[in-house]
């Protein structure tokens, strides 16, 4: 059986480690990057079932990364689930076309059952 792939985007170090091993554990392929400048190569890359996008992001940002996977002729259906600290997040995700959010800090039981959900 092959194993679910998920790609998160996070500048912060402490949330892609965390993230990234709890799921490892439960059974997902995990990639991670500090930017999402080069998300299609890195889609491209990994072929992921599903991505984990912080907003606030250098260089271009998750919304804008997020636009440009929505918007790519491949790559389009790839669910993105916004995960931010931002309290305007619905709205953000909705304009983004993101396929769901949660606000950090977020509950882990959550967060497992969104992607669990959409992969």
């Amino acid at each position: 059986m092959t194993k679910k792939k998920i790609l998160i985007f996070d500048d912060d170090a402490p949330t892609l480690e965390v993230v990234s091993i709890i799921f490892e554990e439960i059974g997902y392929a995990v990639e991670i990057a500090e930017t999402a400048d080069n998300i299609i190569s890195d889609v491209r890359n990994f072929l992921p079932d599903l991505i984990l996008m912080d907003i606030n992001i250098p260089l271009i940002g998750g919304v804008e990364a997020t636009r440009l996977l929505k918007s790519h002729e491949t790559y389009h259906k790839i669910p993105v689930i916004f995960v931010t600290a931002k309290n305007d997040v619905a709205e953000i995700s909705s304009q983004a076309s993101a396929d769901g959010y949660l606000s950090k800090p977020f509950n882990l039981d959550e967060l497992e059952q969104i992607v669990a959900k959409l992969t």
